[in-house]
């Protein structure tokens, strides 16, 4: 679990890690019996993990990653799969990542960034990711475009919520729903309020309670182009909440 927050708070700093997935790592091949050597006990060489098939040199964080450390598990071994879900038992403690969710390859790819910046990279782990010869394979090939699937898809989610933030609400068995809007809500400053609509996904009959401005241009639209000066409120996907005031900024529903 430490290691899923860890990697949330890495992308919401707003640094854009794609860098280390678009870098090809550099210096020796190891093989999967080789790595295991490098788990950091007496006598051993040294204390390694890999992510994603690239090999790190981790011995700075001996107190995290060494023996009797809180994250040993990962040490000697690919165990991509836990850095997204937490996972520390033998089953997942492994390199399999092609059934994870988009949340959770960004977590990969986060603590990808975060070995890159923080420990030294010494090369490449041959099997699942990399092949003899050290060139990528298709398993990695699949990895990468589902990071880059994941990443498109959450850059058009910031900026749906930027278009239609998410309205404030409560709920009472006494008073019923709430909704309503502000020039904060949602987590989104911004120099408007709006008003409250239902906002329905593309072949979904599923909404959920957004903020829609009621004047200016359509979002993305040119202040200087003629507009109708009713905002996004003639967006299709949107529906009013019945027997509420369609101007209203406050709506609620007993």
């Amino acid at each position: 679990a430490l290691l899923c927050l860890g990697a949330a708070c890495l992308l919401c700093r707003g640094f854009d890690p794609r860098a280390w997935l678009l870098l090809m790592p550099r210096g020796r091949l190891l093989s999967a019996a080789e790595l295991a050597r490098y788990r950091g006990a007496e006598g051993e060489p040294g204390l390694y993990l890999a992510v994603l098939g690239r090999v790190f040199d981790v011995e700075r964080g001996r107190k995290h990653y060494g023996p009797g450390g809180a994250y040993s598990g990962l040490a000697g071994r690919d165990a991509s799969r836990a850095f997204a879900t937490g996972d520390f038992t033998p089953a997942g403690l492994v390199d399999d990542v092609s059934a994870l969710s988009q949340g959770e390859m960004l977590a990969i790819l986060s603590w990808l960034s975060f070995y890159g910046d923080n420990y030294e990279a010494v090369g490449k782990l041959v099997g699942r990711f990399y092949d003899e010869n050290g060139a990528p394979t298709e398993a990695l090939r699949q990895a990468e475009a589902a990071i880059e699937e994941a990443l498109k898809f959450k850059a058009e989610s910031e900026q749906r919520k930027q278009q239609f933030p998410p309205c404030n609400s409560e709920w009472s068995s006494a008073k019923g729903s709430r909704f309503w809007c502000s020039s904060q809500s949602g987590g989104v400053n911004r120099n408007w309020a709006g008003v409250p609509r239902k906002l329905y996904q593309p072949g979904s009959r599923e909404s959920h309670c957004v903020c829609v401005r009621t004047s200016g241009p359509q979002w993305g639209q040119p202040a200087s182009t003629p507009h109708s000066d009713r905002g996004d409120l003639d967006n299709p996907h949107l529906e009013e909440y019945e027997g509420c005031h369609p101007l209203a900024q406050q709506c609620v529903l007993t």
